[in-house]
């Protein structure tokens, strides 16, 4: 098969001509055949009848002979003349052809003056046509006598000469009007596959426009496809230069601050007490960095089903009471009244180090917002399934396997998330004050969406009335699909406040 989907389209129009042709041929075969066959019969009885009405006149079987015998001479040389005399055939002028006429006979059912067709064998497996004329009936003393004639059958001949004079004259019209169709057919599909192919190429290195949809519905699909495919692509784009541009700023400072210690202690500006200061201030930094490296890490990891959770029974009460007295000291030092409550008996099967990270998420996300005299309030209470979206089942596989879902919420009464902030504060490095932002990386929220997705739970963000903002994790009571064991991630992340 050719390569190319012009060639293709021609190759098949060519095909199709050809087998049309062969039926058209073969069928105008047949009939042509027949019309010639038909043609050279009524012929014979032509030459025949005159001769029959004279004798039939005259009376006399002489006088038939005598008219054979003067017609004979003025026909085509391959007609053969016969008399049929009662059960005799007298050869007036024999077939050229090795024809059979022994075995001919009279059809009883003529009458005088009408003729009878068929064929007779001839030698090498070939055929001739015969036409008997009645000339006396049944009943005479003599019996019968008809007038025999044969010719070869040449309307095979003659037929396949007539389609070699028709055929080349069909072919150039069907080629006329083919051509220009299997043209406007390869360029409708060539056309849009060209504009998608120069589209791809140029795509590593640019962006690139959407491509018009043009041609058969199976390729607008596609050139659909690759535009979705192309602003997919140029998002993710955009998402990795916005996460770039943050890991830049994230790491700016800590180096600012390494490199400068460092040359100090390199040049002996710091000295005695100083030495030590300047390393404080490098280990400090160092670990800064490297806990935004581990965050990344962290998210990855999770997104891709290698974070090894190991799911067990948690009384949930007892996690939540622990992550408000882990961040007990922090919030009294930010005059912040820290609050842990939970519903009696509630318990959940999921990964302990993962709920404890992201409750340790959540509450250090509140606390960096919350001005002294305010609120932190850490929850654990039953929710009802999630209601699916359209066209979708539920988290976990609907409400008819998991009865009942866990959810966590951490709420304070802090300024609360910007307008529009709430569908972003889960993406890495978004801080929506920046300004605020203190020593976070911005990941701590999205490590939480992360883990929450991991037990095939999930989160919201949501603003509070008059002030104030909420955080809630859905989680199913029971496991849903567990990536493979490994390791668990460390339960602290002191990633920082993402607001």
């Amino acid at each position: 098969m050719p390569d190319r989907v012009a060639a293709r389209i021609a190759a098949a129009f060519v095909a199709v001509g050809l087998v049309a042709a062969l039926a058209v041929g073969g069928g105008l075969f047949v009939s042509l055949r027949s019309l010639h066959r038909q043609a050279a019969l009524a012929t014979l009885g032509d030459i025949a009848q005159p001769v029959a009405a004279r004798v039939r006149v005259a009376g006399a079987v002489a006088d038939l002979q005598r008219e054979l015998a003067a017609t004979a001479p003025v026909l085509r040389a391959e007609i053969g003349v016969y008399e049929l005399l009662g059960g005799r055939v007298v050869p007036i002028r024999p077939s050229p052809a090795a024809v059979d006429v022994s075995a001919v006979t009279i059809d009883p059912a003529l009458a005088p003056g009408e003729t009878s067709t068929g064929e007779l064998p001839a030698g090498g497996g070939r055929h001739v046509l015969a036409s008997v004329t009645l000339v006396r009936a049944q009943g005479a003393a003599a019996g019968p006598v008809a007038i025999l004639l044969t010719l070869p059958d040449a309307s095979g001949t003659q037929a396949l000469n007539d389609l070699l004079r028709v055929m080349p004259i069909v072919l150039l019209l069907t080629a006329a009007v083919a051509i220009p169709i299997a043209w406007a057919l390869a360029r409708s599909i060539t056309r849009p596959l060209r504009r998608l192919t120069a589209a791809t190429a140029a795509l590593p290195g640019a962006p690139v426009a959407p491509v018009p949809p043009e041609g058969p519905r199976e390729v607008r699909e596609l050139t659909d496809r690759f535009n979705a495919t192309t602003a997919e692509l140029e998002r993710v784009r955009a998402e990795e230069r916005d996460v770039l541009a943050s890991i830049r700023h994230d790491l700016r400072t800590p180096l600012t601050v390494v490199g400068g210690f460092a040359e100090a202690l390199r040049d002996g500006t710091a000295s005695g007490a100083g030495v030590a200061r300047a390393g404080d201030a490098i280990a400090q930094e160092a670990a800064r960095m490297e806990r935004l490296v581990d965050n990344l890490r962290s998210i990855d990891e999770v997104r891709a089903g290698r974070a090894g959770l190991r799911p067990e029974a948690i009384d949930v009460a007892a996690v939540v009471a622990d992550a408000a007295e882990r961040f007990r000291p922090q919030a009294v030092a930010a005059g912040v009244d820290l609050v842990a409550a939970a519903d009696p008996g509630l318990t959940l099967v999921a990964d302990r180090a993962a709920v404890e990270r992201l409750l340790g998420n959540l509450v250090s996300n509140a606390l960096g917002f919350v001005r002294p005299g305010g609120r932190v309030l850490v929850e654990a209470r039953v929710a009802p399934p999630p209601a699916p979206a359209v066209g979708q089942t539920a988290p976990g596989g609907g409400s008819a396997a998991i009865p009942a879902w866990v959810a966590l919420r951490v709420s304070d009464d802090g300024p609360g998330f910007p307008p529009g902030a709430t569908d972003r504060v889960f993406d890495r490095f978004y801080r929506a004050d920046p300004s605020r932002a203190g020593g976070g990386s911005g990941l701590g929220l999205a490590i939480v969406r992360a883990l929450a997705e991991a037990h095939g739970g999930s989160a919201r963000a949501e603003n509070l009335a008059p002030t104030g903002a909420r955080v809630t994790v859905l989680l199913p009571s029971s496991p849903v699909a567990l990536p493979p064991a490994s390791p668990p991630a460390a339960p602290e992340d002191p990633a920082g406040p993402s607001r």
